[in-house]
Order: C-alpha cells, then structure tokens, then sequence
C-alpha cells in the first residue's frame, strides 16, 4: 500500500486557522487556497476540520466544502460538528468523500456503526485526540482537546474498529502544532491493536519526522498541518499577510518542505507512495 500525504485544514468561520496543542488559533488565510495548492502538489487526501463546530454544538463548514469540492479532485474528509446520520448526510452530499467523528461518537459510539451501515465503512474515520498522562496512558479528549473523557484511547481505538470504522486518524495534543515530531509511542500502539489504516497526525516539524512515524509509528498515512502552511506561506507571501508575522516572530521553525519533496524523499527511502511532479501553480 501506498502512504498517504494528508494535508489537514483547521477552520474557524470563514479562515484557514493554526494554532499549537489546538489552542492559541492564528488565521493564515482562505482555506480554499491552499487546499487547491496541495491538490495541484500531489496531496493524496485533505482532511477539513471545523475546530469549534462541536463546542458551539454547529456546523458551518459545509460552504467551504462544497467550494473546494468543486474544485479540487481528490478525497476529502470533513470533521467538526457532526451529530448524527443526517449531519453526516449533509457533509458527503456537500462533496466530502469521508466525515470524521469524535465528540458524537464519543456521547454514542452505537453511531459508529449505523454510520458504517448506512454509508459505509470506508466513509467513516474516527477522530481520536490523545493526551498523554503521567502514568504513560493515554486519555481520549473531545471539543477539540477540550474535554476530558475518562476513556483509554488504545481500548477506544479498538473499540470503533469493532464497530465498523473505516480509519482512526490519531492526533497528540501534546505534540500538536510544536514541530517536535509525532507521539511516535501513541501511533504505534493504536496501529498494533486495529487492522484498520491509522493515519497520524500532530507534530510533523522536518521530513524525519514522516519517515519515523511510518517507521516506527507504523502509520498507514500522515496528516500535515504548520509544516505544509508554513511552507506555502514563505513560498507566496503574497497570498497572506500572516507570513511576514511568521517569519519576524520566528514561529517559522518548520523544515521547508513541499508535498513533492516529501514524496521524494520517502520513494528515495523505500516507503511506496504515489509519486508527483510539481507543476507551476499560480495562487
């Protein structure tokens, strides 16, 4: 199988957002630039997530979804504010190819397979935010790290995949949006204990980062946030007024990489995935 390069799209209202361990949100731009940008760069999936959809209990992502999903030909996940059947009905027939869950399925995990049911299972990814406690458990958290939940994540990750999920996508809230590497340990105990593809997400700082996750994590695919924005950013300046805050602040501590360079690296490397060659893109 061939890993996947997923960018990941944190939204707030109308505007791309980034923050680090999911708090402290900067806006970076129109989220539908850049998805066009790693669509054309070979990204093999993008994952839209709406960050407050579930703490103000709504879903105002659709719009953009059905924006990017015109233009834009590769799968594309949406997270953020799904409830039930009909929110998840609403999310594909707005162009998403999957829906990620979390706080729902959390409330009623008996959601996770009627999902799988009705849409199937490819359609459904479990959204799974982990912080990592003294003792060395993981706890599930929702709301977009928010709220604590009492439940081990590795006995929840094997949980939703009994009940007929398609996915994890697993995020360290502790590593997310540092640039410090992934929570190598975390992916790698959820891939061992589900045949389902895990896709790991928070941390991504340098293109070892990738390669050790896939590794060692055993991860299926990969989910890129700061390092891919950033490196847009600093390629066209022009396309938001963020990038010089960036760059000045230092917050630009990310390995310069493309889409395209990452691939490379990694085909370089023996690790399968589809290949691409850049084409000139115009933001």
């Amino acid at each position: 199988m061939n890993v996947r390069i997923i960018p990941r799209l944190d939204i707030k209202g109308p505007n791309l957002v980034k923050g680090i361990n999911l708090e402290g949100l900067r806006v970076l731009g129109k989220p539908e630039i850049f998805a066009a940008y790693y669509s054309k760069m070979g990204a093999d999936e993008l994952f839209y997530m709406d960050i407050v959809a579930s703490l103000y209990e709504r879903n105002n992502i659709l719009d953009i979804v059905k924006s990017t999903s015109n233009h834009t030909f590769i799968p594309l996940t949406v997270g953020g504010g799904l409830r039930n059947l009909e929110d998840i009905r609403d999310a594909l027939h707005a162009g998403a190819d999957k829906v990620a869950l979390n706080t729902a399925v959390i409330r009623n995990p008996q959601l996770i397979k009627e999902a799988a049911e009705r849409f199937g299972s490819s359609t459904i990814v479990i959204s799974i935010e982990a912080k990592k406690h003294p003792n060395g458990h993981y706890e599930a958290y929702t709301d977009c790290g928010r709220e604590r939940t009492n439940i081990e994540v590795i006995e929840w990750a094997q949980k939703v995949a009994e009940l007929g999920a398609g996915e994890i996508i697993v995020t360290s809230i502790d590593n997310e949006g540092t640039g410090q590497g992934y929570d190598y340990e975390l992916t790698q105990k959820v891939s061992q204990v589900v045949s389902i593809p895990v896709i790991a997400c928070g941390g991504a700082g340098k293109i070892d980062d990738i390669k050790k996750v896939i590794l060692e994590g055993y991860a299926d695919a990969v989910s890129l946030a700061s390092m891919l924005h950033y490196d847009l950013i600093y390629r066209n300046p022009d396309i938001t007024t963020y990038a010089i805050e960036t760059i000045s602040n230092g917050l630009f501590r990310f390995e310069k990489m493309s889409i395209v360079d990452i691939k490379n690296h990694l085909i370089n490397n023996g690790i399968n995935c589809r290949p691409h060659v850049e084409e000139p893109y115009d933001c």
